[in-house]
């Protein structure tokens, strides 16, 4: 079943909110097999509202709204989309008195406004919300099938979640819509493409995309409208060739975060780690403090920014620093041996940088990072230049770092 989104709310036109209830809606709907085709967002306006679901309904025949459902001036989805089906409001008795008992258990008194939430497009079926004051609806007639929910992130989920998936599902047939990503990191996505192949003829009926971000490409596999076993099974299969093919690259699935991949293969080898961080700034250090029960494995950072820090605090040779300049190979080894030792750590990892937008030399241009670990078996240093603005060469960096952690705690074949 293909079905299209209209989300209500002249904020999201004007950029002050995000439609994250869009991305969740696709994503709980793809999972029981109903394929979202399109989004579309209007504003706060009858003939805007009317038009994008009328449209929606030419296409598709099926339509989901979300917003619009207050009790405010503003709030006209449902007024907008009755019109449509030339259905007339009428007050339900029964709505209004869930409202009224919602409201004496919080001890308000509902207003007059307050009423037009207990209207009802003359042949809807009431959704009934048990988390807020907007019921959902459903209506279904000539111009095809529109379920309107309340724009109240909470109280769209659990509708949605209670009341529309259950009532779906049955229409899906037993297919389902499932992905799975894994995820690589320290590699372009053009050289990625190559490693890959023609892995889309292979994995067919699966469909593959290329998801580049700050922490690396990640490879979305999609099985669509099949059978639940059957997905699974192709998914499986298709992961384990996609992370045969990416290599040393691939460091997990789906969720998995490279900071907590780091911290579990620390701990397994009761493993201590630090960082010595200066372009970076201590984010490396967020990252992994970011992971609940760090503290087991992880025992701080050293922030050394300027020169001067890095000699007093990681034992760094001013003289090496002349001599190289801070952002080079030698002072970023000095910077890890220096926080092993300093922090008293098994395996420390340091960044030294250039992360702009000024400050960079034809020899050492801007996003040019230097990051080194050092461990009982020695220490190994890379260089990458990471494009893009401040912000996003120093995510890079700390992912960058991260990795290499990751490849100090492989097995020694491994790295």
């Amino acid at each position: 079943m293909d079905l299209e989104l209209v989300t209500v709310g002249t904020e999201l036109l004007l950029g002050f909110t995000l439609d994250t209830n869009g991305a969740e809606i696709a994503r709980r709907l793809a999972a029981a097999g109903i394929r979202v085709v399109r989004r579309t967002a209007v504003g706060d306006r009858a003939d805007e509202i009317r038009d994008g679901v009328a449209q929606a309904l030419r296409r598709s025949r099926a339509v989901l709204t979300t917003g619009g459902l207050g009790p405010t001036r503003d709030d006209i989805t449902k007024l907008a989309v009755a019109q449509l089906y030339g259905a007339e409001l009428d007050f339900d008795e029964s709505v209004w008195a869930d409202l009224v008992a919602r409201f004496t258990r919080l001890g308000r008194t509902p207003v007059a406004s307050n009423r037009t939430q207990a209207q009802v497009p003359r042949g809807g079926v009431v959704l009934r919300n048990r988390w807020g004051t907007a019921p959902g609806l459903w209506l279904e007639g000539a111009p095809g099938l529109t379920i309107m929910l309340p724009g109240v992130p909470q109280e769209m989920r659990m509708l949605l979640e209670h009341e529309v998936i259950p009532r779906m599902a049955s229409r899906a047939g037993g297919a389902v819509i499932r992905s799975r990503t894994v995820r690589t990191t320290g590699v372009a996505e053009s050289t990625l493409a190559e490693r890959m192949g023609e892995v889309e003829t292979e994995i067919a009926p699966l469909t593959l995309a290329y998801l580049p971000g700050l922490d690396g490409v990640d490879l979305r596999l999609t099985a669509w409208q099949l059978g639940e076993d059957e997905a699974e099974r192709r998914l499986a299969a298709a992961a384990e060739l996609l992370s045969t093919r990416g290599g040393e690259h691939v460091y997990g699935e789906d969720e998995t975060d490279l900071a907590a991949l780091v911290l579990e293969r620390a701990r397994q080898l009761g493993w201590s780690l630090g960082t010595a961080e200066s372009c970076t700034g201590g984010l490396v250090g967020v990252r992994l403090t970011e992971i609940p029960g760090s503290s087991d494995v992880f025992q701080g950072s050293a922030v050394c920014y300027s020169n001067r820090l890095k000699t007093e605090l990681v034992d760094v040779p001013s003289a090496l620093i002349d001599a190289h300049g801070a952002v080079s190979e030698a002072v970023a080894r000095a910077m890890a041996e220096g926080a092993c030792r300093r922090l008293g750590v098994d395996l420390a990892v340091a960044v030294t940088g250039v992360a702009g937008p000024g400050g960079g030399t034809p020899e050492k241009p801007v996003g040019l990072v230097w990051y080194a670990a050092a461990d009982r078996d020695g220490t190994a240093a890379r260089s990458s230049v990471f494009l893009g603005t401040r912000r996003e060469i120093r995510a890079r960096a700390a992912q960058a770092a991260l990795n290499l952690l990751r490849v100090r705690l492989s097995p020694r074949s491994d790295r």
